[in-house]
């Protein structure tokens, strides 16, 4: 029996604080009080008769309830929000929006290329893309906030209630300037390249781990000058105007690497390559706008990335 004291606010209030684990956040981004927003946790915490949230430390996390509530919560949201579009469809004439998350590899490679592919079906729907780390583009899917996710495969339990379409796989490359002293082969790459700043991926990123790895097998234990970033502007114009070393997915330098304004050093990064595909949450039917715009992102990751 659907319990009538559970209301929008309390649903919404519910996603923000799982979203940003904080009700201080949380308070701030929907501008509101903080102890309203503790007021309404509450509530939904008597609605439910279980504990949504729990104390960690300082801050709060999820309980077990609390992710079992969030799968559904984030589904009513959607659908709801999918409601309001349809009806401001009928009203207004305007194509319910499709909003996309997708990691800065494929923003730079593979999205120009869908949306040329795109545009001229003239759905006349509202794209949005996001760009940003996988997890924070995830989170946002499950809680309703993106329709659409193109990145790498995340670990099988943070895939509970999402489903994966994979496209083509993708490996890590060390990218300089060219002309950087590491290309002339006088030193090794793993010898030398504790001498120069390196920008890595940040700590939350799936491809953190495999570069880890990858520098601690070939005896790099420590890099003195250390820059995590997941910004393309910043690491394109940092590398080409210093000696910096950019550990980063091939896709973002592809086209750098072309025009010869940045190389890629002779390492062997074969074990860092890893799927790269569709994310979606298993129990929301795409609409027919959302489900073009994945045909023309698997078309163009096809042309991109042939299979053999």
């Amino acid at each position: 029996m659907i319990d009538s004291r559970v209301k929008f606010r309390h649903l919404h209030t519910f996603l923000e604080v799982a979203r940003q684990k904080s009700v201080v956040k949380a308070a701030s981004i929907l501008n509101i009080s903080q102890p309203a927003v503790t007021k309404t946790i509450r509530e939904l915490e008597e609605a439910l008769g279980v504990a949504v949230f729990e104390r960690d430390g300082r801050g709060i996390r999820i309980t077990r309830y609390g992710e079992v509530f969030l799968r559904h919560a984030g589904a009513s949201l959607t659908a709801l929000r999918q409601g309001i579009d349809s009806v401001s469809q009928e009203i207004f004439d305007a194509a319910v929006p499709v909003r996309v998350g997708a990691l800065p590899t494929v923003s730079t490679r593979v999205m120009p290329r869908a949306m040329s592919l795109f545009l001229p079906e003239k759905t006349g729907s509202r794209i949005k893309i996001v760009t940003g780390e996988n997890a924070v583009l995830l989170e946002q899917l499950r809680v309703g906030d993106l329709d659409l996710v193109v990145g790498r495969l995340a670990a099988p339990e943070k895939m509970t209630g999402l489903s994966f379409e994979h496209l083509y796989s993708e490996r890590v490359v060390f990218a300089v300037r060219a002309g950087h002293p590491l290309l002339d082969g006088r030193q090794s790459v793993f010898e030398g390249i504790a001498s120069y700043p390196i920008l890595m991926p940040t700590r939350g990123s799936i491809i953190r781990p495999f570069v880890e790895q990858l520098l601690i097998a070939n005896g790099v234990a420590n890099l003195p000058t250390q820059v995590e970033t997941v910004s393309h502007a910043f690491g394109r114009a940092f590398v080409r105007s210093s000696d910096a070393v950019w550990i980063i997915s091939e896709g973002v330098v592809a086209g750098d690497i072309a025009e010869g304004l940045l190389a890629v050093l002779p390492v062997d990064t074969s074990e860092t390559k890893g799927p790269v595909g569709l994310t979606l949450r298993a129990d929301v039917t795409p609409s027919a706008p959302q489900a073009i715009l994945m045909q023309t992102i698997r078309q163009a990751a096809n042309e991109i990335f042939p299979k053999r």
